[in-house]
């Protein structure tokens, strides 16, 4: 019987649109997304950079683009985040213990407040026990002491807990940690099909 369920955030609950990032980056004059950037993009990721280093390291692939530009692009990846599943995880609240855990940074989240508006926001982290992003935690997923750091810090039954992700890399290593996991598939499922993969698969 699940009793917890640990969410990603992208893609789960809110649409990303990756041909979009990468079109506005291409837009601006990024010609790749090279080992200098993927380097860049992991540190802000764990926190071991502020927005600033990250805007104008990036900046140096692109030096004639202002960084509020550089910002708006990277940021074209946050799509829509439908009610619908806002209203679907509030239903669960009084079922499971609910985490939130996010390869995510510091502007991607700023930004989804900005979208989705203050309110919304709030009544979606108020669903979650804890949430948990990677620049805050200074680790990111697919390191299997991210998902061990959930399961010790809130005497979690890894046989009990589910983890659902969309990326199999993250699923398969929370398998290693003995997590339940769904690894959604991004068009073809959605996360209000929860308790249907529960029924039909654990």
């Amino acid at each position: 019987m699940i009793d917890t369920i640990i969410f990603d955030f992208g893609d789960i609950f809110i649409n990303l649109d990756k041909p979009k990032v990468e079109e506005e980056l291409r837009k601006i004059g990024l010609t790749e997304w090279n080992d200098a950037l993927k380097e860049l993009n992991h540190k802000y990721e764990i926190g071991h950079i502020v927005e600033n280093e990250f805007l104008t390291g990036f900046q140096k692939q692109i030096p004639t683009v202002e960084v509020e530009i550089i910002k708006k692009a990277w940021n074209s990846i946050l799509a829509d985040f439908p009610e619908y599943r806002l209203e679907f995880l509030e239903t669960l609240t009084t079922k499971y213990r609910l985490f939130l855990l996010s390869n995510t940074d510091y502007t991607h989240i700023e930004e989804v407040k900005r979208k989705v508006g203050l309110d919304f926001h709030n009544h979606f982290i108020a669903c979650f026990e804890k949430v948990y992003y990677s620049f805050e935690m200074g680790m990111r997923k697919p390191d299997e002491s991210i998902y061990k750091h959930v399961i010790e810090k809130h005497q979690l039954n890894p046989k009990r807990t589910l983890f659902v992700d969309d990326k199999k890399e993250n699923t398969e290593a929370a398998k290693k940690t003995g997590l339940l996991v769904w690894n959604l598939q991004v068009g073809k499922e959605d996360v209000i099909e929860l308790e249907k993969f529960i029924q039909n698969n654990l």
